[in-house]
């Protein structure tokens, strides 16, 4: 019987954490739920929530996430989440969430502009394509 698992909260862009873990609590569409390093394996879907990490020395580590993806093979639990943040404990959390979502979602929104002025760029560059040229 295993007593610790391997866990990775992965982000688009870099990791969120890595290290082992004996206990892991989330939330998933259809409620929260805890693994322990021999839980069975499986896959779910995660709602914004709060996840906590219990590390082997018993400490917590608390993270705000997004919608994401939990998969459990053996005694790996990997997580795909689109947003998140750590925060050293559940008071400040609330906080640090709404900061930092808050700051990446200007950014996407910057991004996207920057993509539709292109997408409109091309648009016109096909279009003077067809046009007769004298």
């Amino acid at each position: 019987m295993a007593t610790q698992m391997q866990v990775h909260v992965r982000l688009p862009a870099r990791m969120l954490f890595e290290g082992a873990a004996t206990r892991l609590n989330a939330v998933a569409v259809d409620g929260g739920f805890g693994i322990l390093p021999n839980h069975v394996d499986f896959v779910t879907v995660l709602v914004p929530s709060i996840l906590l990490v219990t590390t082997p020395e018993g400490g917590e580590r608390i993270f705000g996430i997004d919608e994401g993806l939990l998969v459990k093979k053996g005694h790996q639990v990997d997580i795909a989440v689109r947003r998140g943040v750590e925060s050293a404990d559940l008071d400040s959390l609330r906080a640090t969430v709404q900061e930092t979502f808050h700051q990446m979602e200007d950014e996407e929104r910057v991004a996207r502009a920057a993509l539709a002025r292109l997408e409109a760029d091309m648009v016109r560059g096909f279009a003077s394509l067809r046009r007769p040229h004298s």
